[in-house]
């Protein structure tokens, strides 16, 4: 499967690693918005990283990662859930010129969002001092969940892909072991990264080494927008200032800034918002 992720561990090590590749899923989300090439990779990246670390958590819900800075992209995300869907969005960017990351990023802060179904919502956050999207989740890593992790991301025209080695909390870590995986992970290049699948990507890598390969699970584009949470949005705005709106507009109309998807409410639609006793009329 070309949009799927892949984990595997080391034999005999506290090392665990994830590979994804991504391709439909990828395009799907470029076409609806068209961006720069600079701006596409980066966005293809971040899709990349959220699925990798999203594979890392059990939990149903989702992990959105999301950077802000004053650079040429105010602001990029991607968002992963536990159904294993993507969507991602940069915002004000189709100006961006550069395709390094400082330039399009600037100064800021990167922020791993996690909202689970049930429970406490939790956010870690660190500045943006690496020069690259893998360099800043690597410091993440370092500083909030002190764990030794490793990342690598790419992303082209058609595909986006991403590797990440992680050395699991032990009593007795071995970091000559880790230091070896890591070494020759570090060798991998972009084309391989986008091209080959985990198999034959893992078999170049560490063939002289005890690794085992899961099955791979299949990745969508899939936004998680409803109408319901469009009513929540509206809510929190008022029913004075919507009620403002219907007067001039007649109704309300909004798109999901994702997938453009179309959300149009009536007068009686926003009247039943704020009073449960008037029917929320479907359209």
């Amino acid at each position: 499967m070309s949009d799927s992720i892949n984990r595997f561990i080391f034999d005999n090590t506290d090392v665990r690693g994830e590979h994804v590749r991504l391709e439909k899923s990828y395009q799907e989300i470029l076409t609806i918005h068209h961006y720069p090439p600079g701006v596409a990779n980066l966005l293809g990246e971040f899709l990349a990283a959220a699925s990798l670390l999203s594979a890392t958590i059990k939990f149903e819900g989702s992990l959105i990662l999301q950077v802000r800075g004053d650079g040429e992209i105010p602001l990029i995300m991607a968002e992963a859930n536990s159904e294993r869907e993507l969507r991602a969005i940069a915002h004000d960017a189709n100006q961006a010129m550069n395709l390094d990351f400082k330039s399009l990023i600037g100064n800021g802060q990167l922020a791993m969002t996690i909202e689970p179904k049930h429970g406490k919502r939790y956010q870690g956050i660190v500045s943006l001092a690496g020069d690259s999207l893998a360099h800043c989740l690597e410091a993440y890593f370092e500083q909030s969940e002190q764990l030794s992790t490793r990342i690598w991301l790419c992303a082209d025209a058609n595909s986006a892909a991403g590797l990440m080695l992680q050395e699991l909390p032990s009593k007795s870590p071995d970091k000559d072991r880790w230091q070896h995986l890591v070494t020759i992970a570090d060798t991998v290049k972009d084309e391989e990264l986008l091209t080959l699948n985990a198999d034959t990507l893992l078999y170049r890598l560490y063939h002289q080494d005890a690794v085992r390969l899961f099955d791979a699970k299949p990745l969508i584009a899939r936004c998680q927008c409803s109408r319901e949470r469009v009513e929540k949005a509206l809510i929190s705005i008022g029913q004075a200032e919507l009620n403002d709106i219907i007067q001039e507009q007649g109704q309300i109309e909004t798109n999901c800034e994702f997938c453009n998807r179309l959300y149009q409410f009536s007068p009686t639609d926003i009247a039943a918002m704020f009073d449960q006793n008037i029917p929320i009329t479907r359209h």
